[in-house]
Formats: C-alpha cells, structure tokens, sequence
C-alpha cells in the first residue's frame, strides 16, 4: 500500500464539471472537447464514461457525431437538475402523499412561505394552465302551488 493520500474526487464532483461545460457551451460537445474544456488531467474515456452515465440518467442527450457521440444538457441549469432530482426520488415512492407531507413539514418557514407563493401563483408553472371550474347545474325551481311542473303536469 502506498502512504500517498488518494486525490479521488467527491462523489458527483465531475459529473457536476462535465454539466457545467456543457450549459457553458452553445453547441454539442464530444468527449474530447469536454476533456479539453475542463483542462483537468482526465482521460477521454473517463469524461465518455461519466458522459454515458449521464445519459442513462437522462440528464444529457447524446446525437452521433461521426464514429462517436456529442452531448447537450437536458436540463437548463442547476435549479433544473436538482428539480429532476426530486422528481425522481419522489417517483420511486407509491405514497407520494406522505413523502410530499413529510417534505413539506421539514421546511424551513422561509421556504414554506415560497413554495405557497409559487403553488398559488399561475404563472409559476409555464404553459400550464390551472384547471377550469366544472360549473354545477342549477337546482330546477320547485313548481307554484297550482302551476304545472318541470314535467308539464300539475302540482297538487
């Protein structure tokens, strides 16, 4: 054994670099202009590696570029990638009722506070609209003493 300290990275540092690349770049990037783009001391085949892990993650998409692959984010930003995060976690569960009550309790009161501005604003949410009231039938008047009823017949 040797008595060097390991340099290793913490988890999830370089899948976190190789994003910041891409949504710094205005086109697709191969392996080897991400490897060039970071100046680290990576091989290629590690930055394609944490590229193929990505893409199984489905937080970057991949198109051929000639014998290999170019890469593009498919996510926007930090803010997007933490969300999918979320989402993912909370599809994994059946009762997404208590995980969601469970997550709104740890809350801080200033996040509380923001997630009730963001639920009751409608523009919060983009291209989703809030669903329509369902209008209730009004009751049919009740027939005059006398007078004929919602069926044509006298009331007695």
């Amino acid at each position: 054994m040797s008595d060097v300290p390991s340099a290793r990275r913490p988890a999830g540092e370089l899948e976190a670099e190789v994003l910041a690349a891409l949504w710094a770049a205005d086109r697709p990037l191969t392996p080897q202009d991400i490897q060039a783009a970071l100046g680290a001391d990576l091989a290629r085949t590690t930055v394609a590696t944490i590229l193929a892990r990505l893409h199984d993650k489905g937080t970057v998409h991949r198109t051929r570029a000639g014998r290999g692959y170019a890469y593009t984010p498919a996510v926007a930003d930090p803010a997007g990638l933490a969300a999918r995060r979320m989402h993912a976690e909370l599809g994994r569960e059946t009762d997404r009722s208590t995980v969601l009550a469970r997550f709104v309790s740890d809350l801080s009161a200033e996040d509380e506070r923001l997630l009730r501005d963001l639920l009751g604003d409608e523009a919060a949410a983009p291209g989703v609209s809030p669903p329509a009231p369902t209008p209730t039938p009004a009751p049919a008047p009740a027939p005059a003493a006398g007078g004929p009823g919602a069926d044509g017949r006298t009331a007695r």
